[in-house]
């Protein structure tokens, strides 16, 4: 299920205004590539490209090229709908519909797919789903209940199993631990390494020390200055982008010098 992203001289513009510019990277599949810098540097916004999130701001549009797997992402003739079905994403703060109960969270995404099933077979989808993401024996007797009811570590798990019921190749994780106290973090990163082994990770944080831990590859963004344009400085191998990176500023970032 796993792809590969080829991303090549992308500029991010909000009309007229230029926010990211010149990134090109490569994001391995059954891997984890983590994005770091400071806070306005360009990170989820250049996240929300990967699935066309972005595009839901007025005026907002891209110059470069995504790929995944050959097939471009901004081609005339693709679906942002069919491209956002095919990379998941979630958000920084847990986002369960409030009124459904965790059994119809984790469904909505097929039912919003328009894909029909029968109920053994939706009872199934929901209990693998719900077990991919580490919840199911925490959930498994109150399936009816409102997914608003959980834990704020447990809404983000749920989130990632509703994401993940659509069979997505890719997941898009934008501070998916800001919010949650170190347990819940803990219990979403081993669930993020687990969930590698099948896709495709992409994760935004602020904690440099969950990019060490987590990920495969980490790149980091930076800015000149305010009303400067983001920019990709290096990307690499995280042990090399943590212990050697080429780049001063990613060293000076890292060690705390700034940011």
């Amino acid at each position: 299920m796993a792809k590969r992203i080829e991303v090549k001289d992308l500029d991010i513009y909000y009309d007229k205004f230029l926010a990211v510019q010149g990134v090109s990277m490569t994001i391995q599949p059954r891997s984890v590539t983590a994005l770091i810098g400071p806070s306005g540097c360009g990170k989820s916004t250049f996240l929300r490209t990967l699935n066309r999130m972005h595009e839901l701001v007025p005026n907002a549009r891209v110059e470069g090229s995504v790929v995944m797997d050959d097939d471009d992402l901004y081609g005339p003739n693709v679906d942002p709908v069919n491209v956002r079905r095919q990379i998941g994403m979630v958000f920084q703060r847990a986002n369960p519909f409030p009124t459904m109960s965790i059994y119809d969270n984790v469904a909505a995404g097929l039912k919003l797919n328009n894909k029909r099933l029968k109920k053994s077979d939706m009872d199934d989808l929901v209990e693998r789903s719900l077990k991919s993401a580490n919840l199911w024996e925490e959930v498994k007797d109150r399936l009816h209940k409102p997914g608003s009811g959980l834990s704020g570590g447990q809404q983000q798990r749920l989130c990632i199993a509703r994401a993940i019921a659509v069979q997505p190749e890719v997941l898009l994780m934008d501070e998916p631990c800001s919010a949650l106290d170190p347990i819940s973090t803990q219990a979403i990163e081993d669930l993020m390494l687990e969930l590698k082994a099948n896709y495709t990770i992409v994760i935004v944080t602020h904690n440099m020390q969950q990019a060490a831990r987590v990920s495969d590859t980490t790149g980091f963004f930076n800015l000149q200055g305010v009303g400067k344009p983001g920019e990709l400085v290096e990307i690499d191998e995280t042990t090399r982008i943590f212990s050697t990176p080429s780049q001063k500023a990613t060293e000076d970032y890292i060690s705390g010098r700034f940011g």
